[in-house]
C-alpha cells in the first residue's frame, strides 16, 4: 500500500468533481416489476420510519407498522428476484463457463435454463396450493387478508417462470447466451 501514488488535489477540484454531467439517464433496463418493487420499497421505508417515529419520538408505537413492513419486505424480495431472473443477476459460479469449451459451456447454460424453468414452474404450483390452504387467513394487527402477500409471491414465481422461458428462448435463438450478454454489457435480459 505504501507504493500507491496519492496525488494531492485541492478542495476546489474535489467540489467540482461532483458537477460532472453524467449524461442522459437510461431507464430502458427497467421493467414494470422493477417500478412496482420500488414503490413497495418506499412504502416499507415509510412504515419503518413511522414505527421509529411513533416509538421513540411519541413514546407510543403503532402496532400495525411492523407487520406491514415485514409483509412489504417479503414482496420486495420476491419481486426483486423477478428482476434478477430477467437480468441474469442471480449468484452463479461462472468460472466454470470461462474454462470450458464454448459449446460445452453453452450446453450447460441451456441445461441450467431448463432446470430453472422446472423449478419456477414447480414453485408456482406449490404456492398456488399453499394459497388454497391458508389464503383466507387475516393479518394479526390489521384486518386485511394475508392472501394479498401470498398472491404477490405467487405472481412473482409465475413472472420468474415467464422470464426464464424468455431467457431460454433467447439462448436458443441468439448467437450469445443471455449470461454472456449480461457479462459484456453490465445488464441484459428481456
Amino acid at each position: 500500500m505504501a507504493d500507491q501514488d496519492h496525488t494531492p488535489i485541492s478542495v476546489e477540484e474535489m467540489a467540482h468533481a461532483f458537477e460532472d454531467d453524467g449524461g442522459p439517464v437510461d431507464l430502458s433496463p427497467y421493467s414494470i416489476e422493477d417500478w412496482i418493487t420500488l414503490a413497495v420499497f418506499w412504502a416499507m421505508g415509510l412504515c419503518v420510519f413511522l414505527q421509529f417515529f411513533t416509538r421513540y419520538a411519541l413514546n407510543n408505537s403503532l402496532t400495525w407498522t411492523e407487520e406491514i413492513a415485514a409483509n412489504c419486505l417479503v414482496i420486495i424480495v420476491f419481486l426483486g428476484a423477478v428482476m434478477c431472473v430477467r437480468l441474469c443477476r442471480h449468484i452463479v459460479v461462472d468460472l466454470l463457463f470461462n474454462f470450458l469449451p464454448r459449446k460445452l459451456g453453452r450446453a450447460i447454460e441451456i441445461a441450467v435454463d431448463v432446470i430453472c424453468i422446472g423449478f419456477f414452474g414447480y414453485m408456482s404450483w406449490l404456492m398456488w396450493r399453499y394459497i388454497g390452504v391458508v389464503g383466507t387467513e387475516r393479518m394479526v394487527t390489521v384486518d386485511l387478508p394475508r392472501g394479498f402477500v401470498f398472491y404477490t409471491v405467487f405472481v412473482a414465481f409465475v413472472l420468474m417462470l415467464l422470464r426464464s422461458v424468455q431467457n431460454f428462448v433467447r439462448d436458443m435463438t441468439n448467437r450469445k447466451t443471455v449470461r454472456e450478454q449480461a457479462a459484456e454489457t453490465g445488464y441484459s435480459g428481456v
